[in-house]
């Protein structure tokens, strides 16, 4: 029995099942569950386990964790190595599909640039130490901070969710700190605000499947918005049968954009003019309007909306009737739209269609309540990282644990973080690679790679019943004495709260227990702890019980600007996400690099897509360098002629332009997030990042792009022969 001397809620609130209901308060502490259910017998490999076949593999049940979506994997091991990765059919998030970032995951673990040993700043240099020294450090580090104030101590995480998201929480609560920094520079933090507005709950479930008519506003629901592998399930499903009609309204093509029946090129900026302008066609065409947003809407006819957003008068009509045409529909807004200065706004407008269409309650229906609070994931956004770049500055604190995220590379220049850093006297980074922040941290902490970890994860889109996922290790660690994340934490509460946490010898006991003190709801009759342990971890997955929810419709007043015209910098900057590198937090794995863009083909490179007329102003072609300037900085790339581009823009994609992030990452290509402005979304406080003014010059230099499926590349100044025949073989060969 362990020796926990504490009191059922204060078990409760350690396993992450607090403020679970008023089911919890039968459900006794199960007297099976030991900590010696987490010790295993060690045994040389000459004695393999009966099931090891030579050869053959064995698939274990994980969760994805290359960007937040929190897909289900299977694992294929053979003879003690992971060596494949695939979607877990019983996962609702993915259904059995996984993306190339997903399949990537064997690459990030076997990556050779992963850290191995802890590092500490000494002398002004991080030298290796050993992993007692490094925990006798930060013991007292944050002991010292402590005692002067725990709340000057705080964590900057990418997404978190489960029981690594509950640990934080209490290491926070343990100091008196309530600084937790969430940071992810590919979110949809304005469209939650809007749906939390609106709709009364974050993120409903969109039943994507179920509609006849999708329109995106930007939305790259196949490539980068929200749960890409979820929704490309669903659109196959929408594009099966009676095929649904896909309309896709923004400035640069996007994956979901090429997949259009009607690409419409919209002027960057103009999108919620756009949707205000097909709501004015509706309108006319007998549709309701909500009182609150009748004035906005009649300010928009089609013809005025067509000046403003370069989009035919034509057009809109057309796309308000077939929204007429094809009930229900769905409309989206992605992060062209809630990344403008004015994006609450202007997603408000984009949700005001689904009002009047009559698509809540049916294409758009509520997800429920998620019962575990502790547990619910705490989504980044770019609000936070804004907030951190200004406490670092003003010396607010003390201590800053880094985990998940690399802010130094994401953070524009006009922020000053990298030099605000300075002003933390102590900073941890735990990660698995050298990167950029890393590269300032005092402390820098090896963890375990995902297929050697254990964890458990809530995806922020529950696309049907609730689900807890569980992470497992699919092989031994690589690095030994080299913690998990789970593990890393614990060390920091038992430092703190040692009465609560020091009867856990690791994660995997502080999990099983975890699951053993489920409420009695979740436990099949009969079933011992060990059985629904195993049980859990064979499906991956455990399905909880939300409680239901009900959408309303709260449409308040809509105001949009008009977006002017600046004669220094006249083009509109798109720092555009993509699937395989994201953020940049993949640029370090070969197999994305080599993966080419899914529009242009470009590979191991940075290029700027301009409009052909944009090229033709500016005077280059493809592969000229161009130098394009913000106010706040400059980037040199190679250019890209694409007319899936509105000429009033220049998109770069994300991901290139590190500089300490491994040999696979550095010197190539730019960073454009670097020179965007500081400004601010109005209502939410995000980052505009899709507000900043550039200007392109040339520079006089060219550089062909490398990409997939060239047909003029040569070999010794003669064109690349895939097959020749025999005959022209002797005849050019002289044999």
């Amino acid at each position: 029995m362990m020796n926990l001397k504490l009191k059922r809620r204060e078990f409760l609130q350690l396993m992450g099942w607090s403020t679970a209901g008023a089911t919890l308060a039968g459900c006794d502490l199960p007297t099976t569950v030991t900590l010696e259910e987490g010790k295993e017998e060690v045994v040389a490999y000459l004695s393999p386990e009966e099931y090891v076949i030579p050869g053959v593999g064995v698939w274990y049940a994980s969760t994805c964790l290359q960007c937040a979506a929190g897909c289900g994997i299977h694992g294929r091991v053979r003879e003690g190595r992971a060596l494949k990765l695939e979607g877990n059919p019983d996962s609702p998030v993915n259904r059995g599909k996984l993306c190339q970032m997903g399949q990537s995951g064997v690459q990030t673990h076997y990556n050779p640039d992963r850290l191995s040993k802890p590092q500490l700043r000494k002398d002004g240099k991080l030298v290796d130490i050993s992993w007692d020294e490094a925990w006798k450090v930060l013991d007292e580090k944050v002991g010292a901070a402590a005692k002067t104030s725990g709340a000057r101590v705080a964590w900057f995480t990418g997404t978190v969710s489960g029981h690594q998201a509950a640990l934080i929480g209490e290491h926070l609560d343990a100091l008196g700190s309530r600084h937790h920094f969430v940071h992810e520079v590919i979110n949809n933090a304005v469209g939650r605000a809007v749906n939390q507005d609106v709709l009364g709950e974050a993120m409903p479930r969109l039943a994507l499947d179920q509609a006849k008519l999708v329109l995106s506003f930007g939305a790259d629901f196949l490539g980068t918005w929200v749960s890409p592998t979820h929704f490309a399930t669903e659109y196959a499903k929408f594009r099966s049968g009676t095929r649904g009609v896909l309309v896709v309204a923004e400035p640069k093509m996007s994956l979901t954009g090429a997949n259009a029946d009607l690409w419409l090129a919209v002027r960057p900026g103009t999108e919620g003019m756009l949707a205000l302008g097909i709501a004015h066609a509706l309108m006319q065409s007998g549709v309701s309007v909500p009182d609150a947003a009748r004035p906005a809407v009649a300010a928009y006819a089609p013809v005025k909306a067509a000046e403003i957003t370069g989009i035919s008068a034509q057009r809109i009509e057309q796309v308000a009737a077939l929204l007429k045409q094809h009930s229900p529909s769905l409309v989206l807004a992605g992060a062209t739209v809630e990344g403008q200065e004015q994006g609450y706004q202007a997603a408000s407008a984009v949700m005001l269609l689904n009002v009047m269409l009559g698509n809540v309650g049916q294409t758009i229906v509520s997800s429920g309540e998620f019962p575990f609070p502790q547990l619910r994931p705490r989504t980044g956004n770019t609000r936070d990282l804004v907030a951190f770049a200004a406490a670092a500055k003003d010396k607010a604190l003390d201590v800053a644990f880094f985990y998940g995220t690399n802010p130094v590379y994401t953070a524009p220049a006009s922020l000053g973080l990298a030099e605000g850093l300075q002003n933390i006297p102590f900073k941890v980074v735990l990660t698995q690679f050298p990167d950029e922040t890393a590269a300032q941290a005092d402390l820098v902490l090896p963890v375990a790679s995902s297929l050697e970890d254990w964890g458990t994860h809530v995806a922020a889109y529950q696309p049907e019943q609730g689900v807890i996922t569980f992470q497992q290790p699919l092989m031994e660690g690589l690095y030994p004495g080299t913690p998990g994340v789970g593990d890393a934490l614990l060390k920091l509460l038992k430092m703190r709260e040692a009465q609560k946490y020091g009867a856990f010898n690791d994660y995997f006991s502080y999990l099983q227990n975890a699951v053993a003190s489920l409420p009695e709801q979740y436990k099949a009759s009969g079933l011992t702890n060990k059985q629904l342990w195993e049980q859990t971890l064979q499906k991956g997955l455990l399905t909880v019980d939300s409680a239901p929810g009900s959408l309303k419709t709260n449409v308040g007043e809509i105001t949009l600007h008009e977006v002017k015209a600046d004669a220094e910098y006249p083009l509109h900057l798109i720092p555009s996400p993509r699937l395989g590198l994201w953020d940049g937090r993949h640029a370090n794995i070969p197999w994305l690099q080599e993966a080419p863009d899914q529009i242009s083909k470009v590979v191991w490179d940075s290029w700027a897509e301009l409009h052909p007329s944009t090229a033709a102003r500016l005077g280059v072609r493809e592969g000229d360098v161009v130098e394009i300037t913000s106010a706040h900085g400059a980037i040199k790339v190679k250019v890209y002629v694409f007319k899936g581009v509105h000429p009033d823009a220049i998109a770069v994609p994300l991901g290139q332009g590190h500089e300490g992030y491994g040999r696979y990452a550095n010197g190539i290509g730019a960073n454009p997030l670097k020179i965007l402005s500081p400004a601010i979304e109005a209502r939410t406080g995000e980052l505009a990042l899709y507000g900043t003014r550039v200007k392109a010059t040339r520079t006089g230099v060219h550089e062909e792009l490398v990409k997939e499926g060239r047909n003029n590349i040569s070999q010794r100044s003669r064109k690349l022969v895939v097959t020749i025949s025999a005959e022209q073989f002797r005849r050019t060969e002289g044999v």
